[in-house]
């Protein structure tokens, strides 16, 4: 059963590099867009500082996720430096997105427990230190697919656990899970996710909860709303989007998503196209 191919089929994942090579030094990283930051490091010992959390030490090659707006610090203490290639990554929403819930602030993953990353890492590196034609877009491309690598370690090897990808790796939540992000214009109730969890009402009721951290069908809210600002941001008309998330008219879809969002869906669109 394929856990994420339904939240990347709702959303637009991208990354965008901003460093590619050797890093020397000290470096800042102010971690204020999009969802947060993926660094691949492949050679070198890099020491990440955090405010108000004990510093570590990443010592072998590793791939680090530093979720918005964790700032963060890397101090390379070598002289030959440390191989890194870092990116911004978004999903074109920010309320409710599954990714969000399910990630810690900060998770690091050696690359040796990860399991077909070995050829995607020479070929990152390859682009990195190379200077050819679409060597960007490339490296942007290779980012998003260890995002997606990284996810899809955290799920099989439960790493997590609270949150989206918790209930994503639970045999029984996973099933309900899964039918409410294919299909967010259903109107689904307690009663229909518990069948499809093969749950009694309550104990799922519980269960998702205590393991999400939101009742379902708040979350249910979230996940519509959410999806709901990527379809507007991809130029959908409100009264399009309305039944696609499963609300009656755009009126009832504004009203929630005002309460939700804070402003209304034209006040959130213009805002985002500012940023």
């Amino acid at each position: 059963m394929d856990l994420l191919s339904p939240l990347f089929a709702r959303f637009t994942l991208s990354a965008r590099v901003f460093h590619t090579g050797v890093l020397c030094g000290v470096v800042d990283l102010d971690n204020s867009r999009g969802i947060g930051m993926l660094h691949v490091l492949r050679r070198g010992r890099v020491r990440v500082v955090q405010p108000n959390q004990p510093s570590f030490e990443l010592a072998e090659p590793s791939l680090l996720f530093c979720r918005q707006p964790l700032a963060h610090r890397f101090e390379v203490d070598d002289r030959d430096g440390a191989d890194l290639v870092c990116g911004h990554i978004d999903f074109g929403s920010t309320l409710g997105n599954p990714i969000l819930r399910g990630l810690p602030a900060l998770l690091a993953v050696p690359l040796a427990a990860m399991v077909g990353v070995k050829a995607a890492l020479a070929l990152l590196f390859d682009e990195a230190f190379a200077q050819r034609d679409g060597r960007g877009a490339a490296l942007d491309r290779l980012v998003e697919f260890f995002l997606i690598l990284l996810l899809r370690h955290a799920i099989d090897r439960r790493l997590i656990e609270g949150g989206v990808l918790a209930a994503l790796a639970d045999a029984r939540l996973g099933k309900a899970m899964m039918a409410m992000h294919e299909r967010p214009e259903h109107g689904w109730s307690i009663d229909e996710l518990a069948q499809a969890a093969g749950m009694s009402r309550a104990r799922f009721a519980a269960h998702f909860r205590t393991t999400v951290g939101a009742a379902p069908l708040d979350y249910l809210t979230d996940w519509r709303v959410s999806v709901a600002q990527t379809l507007l941001k991809r130029g959908k008309l409100l009264k399009a989007v309305a039944p696609a998330v499963g609300y009656s008219s755009p009126i009832a879809l504004a009203r929630v998503f005002t309460r939700k969002v804070g402003m209304s869906p034209v006040e959130w669109l213009g805002r985002s196209a500012d940023t």
